[in-house]
């Protein structure tokens, strides 16, 4: 997308809306957004309730959406201080065009780990 242009163009390779595709696209980003939906959390409970994500990439990822606007970190003077991570107006808005998403993962899980096995099977055939 050209500085003067006023139209985004996610297919264009200098548009900044695919930074906020890969957003969208970032696995970690999603459950941390859709969790923070009901309630806010700290650090801690988010990395429990996300099986299988490290605190490295919980704390990038977190950064990160607090930079891009959908969430927001705040510091409680406590000793060790404590902070607590709440979703934000914007954050919200793209939790509710994401939701669906996970939804069909869940749905159809199923299918589509078949449809893998199917391939996998197909692809050892034909190299056999």
């Amino acid at each position: 997308m050209k500085a003067t242009s006023l139209k985004p163009d996610a297919y264009a390779a200098n548009c900044p809306t695919r930074q906020i595709l890969d957003r969208v696209g970032d696995k970690w980003a999603v459950l941390i957004l859709l969790l923070l939906r009901s309630e806010p959390m700290r650090f801690n409970q988010l990395r429990r309730a996300i099986e299988g994500i490290s605190q490295k990439m919980l704390s990038q990822v977190l950064k990160s959406l607090e930079r891009d606007g959908l969430l927001r970190r705040r510091a409680i003077a406590t000793v060790p201080v404590t902070v607590e991570y709440s979703i934000t107006p914007l954050g919200s808005t793209l939790a509710e065009a994401v939701d669906p998403l996970r939804d069909w993962a869940e749905r159809n899980l199923k299918d589509v780990l078949a449809a893998q096995r199917r391939y996998d099977a197909q692809r050892k055939a034909l190299a056999a």
